[in-house]
């Protein structure tokens, strides 16, 4: 499995140059006017694990392969999107199947860079709270948009079919909950409600777990001290979100660097892991997965699952004849992988331990499953 994350935020915002720099890769124009940004921009991104470089060490295996995220920036949103304002909210629908948002705002003053409010092309104060607003305010009409289609369709099957009430009676419930501007996510429900299969089905902007990520300036990359970052920073609590402190400038100078000439450059900045690594640890922590680990003569490789999967489910990740067939896993820690020297060591040390059907996968399980 991959995850997927899509970019939101109001133009020029540093949505594109965060894009640049997380992909490393100049595929998205970056330039000082609004709706640089027109059709969206996908890349698939590897995530950083040391891990595998150690792995790879022991097993003398030279191919490694990471897990991956899927990032895709759209068109920069105004106020008035819904209604068509700026570019529309068409592009929505480009992250409606992502798995996260990750939600870009402004925190750093720079009087050359448009600030684009209220649907003008204006220059206006930095407000980090007020551009969320706008954002999430979008994001709840393009729902409602979208259930209110549901809701006319349904409704008049429910004057026919009484089976169909329930969902009609949910909707209507939930409509109403987007109305008070409230996200999807917190709608109460319980399994075996009517509007679960609902939400499963139309894939709500505002069900997915959101990362408020604060674009600061060059020369305070920590965002220590920053008005901007911290109002940001007590919006998102009151959301239930996290937050992000990321320099998309500096992170997109980093582009093109080998490995050693960017550790020294970020050392430079007073920080040693880059935004790239924080956001997408950020993101898989907000989404409850993990990786778990494969080493052998072909491949070292990590493979996403969510944590609290059993081994069965975590096989499956890999092909669904290792769920079906499954017998059990040859387990052993990371950490004791690397301190007996491999496989042979760890089952020389007794911690090579096979595990069955309910044994729960653990972040950095180095695995082989044995299937039939």
């Amino acid at each position: 499995m991959s995850l997927s994350v899509g970019i939101v935020g109001l133009p020029n915002v540093g949505k594109s140059t965060l894009f640049n720099a997380l992909t490393k890769k100049q595929q998205a124009a970056a330039e000082n006017y609004p709706f640089c940004t027109i059709e969206p921009n996908s890349a698939v991104v590897e995530v950083a694990d040391a891990r595998l470089d150690e792995l790879a060490k022991i097993t003398k295996c030279p191919r490694i392969i990471r897990a991956t995220v899927d990032f895709t920036d759209i068109a920069g949103l105004v106020k008035g999107a819904s209604k068509g304002e700026g570019l529309g909210n068409k592009f929505l629908a480009n992250i409606r199947e992502c798995d996260a948002i990750l939600h870009v705002v402004r925190c750093f003053e720079n009087d050359d860079i448009i600030h684009v409010q209220e649907g003008g092309n204006k220059s206006a104060p930095i407000d980090p709270v007020g551009d969320a607003e706008v954002i999430e305010t979008e994001l709840v009409l393009a729902d409602m948009e979208q259930l209110q289609r549901r809701y006319d369709r349904i409704s008049k099957e429910a004057k026919a079919k009484p089976q169909a009430r329930p969902e009609a009676e949910a909707c209507a419930a939930l409509l109403k909950h987007l109305e008070e501007g409230k996200p999807v996510r917190s709608f109460p429900r319980k399994e075996g409600d009517a509007i679960v299969q609902v939400v499963k089905e139309l894939h709500f902007l505002t069900e997915k777990p959101v990362i408020f990520c604060a674009n600061v300036s060059d020369d305070n990359v920590t965002g220590e001290g920053n008005k901007h970052v911290e109002a940001l920073r007590s919006y998102a609590q009151s959301q239930g979100s996290a937050l992000v402190v990321i320099c998309a400038q500096m992170e997109a100078d980093l582009a093109g660097l080998s490995a050693e000439e960017a550790k020294e450059f970020l050392l430079s900045y007073g920080v040693e892991e880059s935004s790239l690594d924080r956001t997408i640890a950020l993101a898989y922590h907000t989404l409850g997965l993990a990786s778990y680990l494969t080493a052998g003569e072909i491949e070292v490789r990590a493979w996403t699952f969510r944590r609290g999967w059993k081994a069965p489910q975590c096989a499956g990740v890999i092909h669904t004849d290792f769920e079906k067939g499954f017998i059990r896993a040859q387990v052993v820690s990371y950490d004791d992988y690397v301190k007996y020297g491999g496989e042979k060591g760890a089952r020389e040390a007794g911690v090579l331990r096979p595990e069955g059907k309910e044994y729960e996968m653990k972040d950095g399980d180095v695995v082989e499953f044995m299937f039939n």
